[in-house]
C-alpha cells in the first residue's frame, strides 16, 4: 500500500466521521502535502467557519502570534487589502501601531495579537469573504495551521475528505 493509498484511506475515514487512530498533526501533514492548495484552503475555511472552533478573529490572532515576521506582515496586508481605503484609514487610526506597519515604517512584530484580533473582527464585519482569503493564505503555510490544534485540523481534514476525489 503506497502513500497515496494511505492518504485516500485516511481521507475516507475522516469523511465517514471516524478519524483514524494516531496523531492528527501527522495526518494533517500528510494530507496537506497530498492535496492541492485550493482544496486545503477549503478545509481550513471550514475549520474557521465551524462553531466547534473559536471565532475567526481569535484564530487569526493565534496564528499571528505563532507566525514569522513575514507571515505576520502578509496576514496584516491580506486583512487590510480586503476592505475599502476609508475602512483601512479608520482601522489604522483605531488600532495602535497598525498605521506604522501598514506604511512599512514598523515591524509587524510590534503589534500585539489582540490588536490583530480586533482588526480581523472589524474586517470580517465588512467583508465576510475574508475567511476564505485568509484560508488561502494559511493553505500556503500548513505548519502554521497546526498551531490551531487538533479540532481545527480534524474539521479541515473532514472537509477536504468530502471534496477529494477517491476518498
Amino acid at each position: 500500500m503506497g502513500l497515496l493509498d494511505d492518504v485516500k484511506g485516511m481521507l475516507a475515514q475522516y469523511a465517514a466521521g471516524t478519524p483514524p487512530a494516531g496523531d492528527a498533526s501527522a495526518h494533517f501533514d500528510q494530507i496537506a502535502q497530498s492535496v492541492d492548495r485550493n482544496t486545503l484552503a477549503k478545509g481550513i475555511a471550514a475549520a474557521m467557519h465551524s462553531t466547534d472552533t473559536p471565532p475567526f478573529a481569535q484564530m487569526v490572532s493565534q496564528l499571528f502570534a505563532n507566525g514569522s515576521a513575514e507571515q505576520k506582515m502578509a496576514m496584516i496586508s491580506t486583512l487590510l487589502s480586503s476592505i475599502t481605503p476609508e475602512q483601512r484609514a479608520q482601522l489604522t487610526s483605531m488600532i495602535p501601531g497598525l498605521a506604522g506597519v501598514a506604511s512599512g515604517a514598523a515591524s509587524p512584530t510590534a503589534i500585539p495579537p489582540s490588536a490583530v484580533q480586533s482588526l480581523a473582527q472589524h474586517v470580517e464585519q465588512h467583508n465576510p469573504g475574508i475567511v476564505e482569503q485568509m484560508s488561502a493564505f494559511y493553505a500556503a503555510h500548513p505548519m502554521l495551521v497546526k498551531t490551531l490544534g487538533s479540532v481545527a485540523m480534524m474539521i479541515a481534514m473532514r472537509k477536504i475528505a468530502q471534496h477529494h476525489p477517491g476518498a
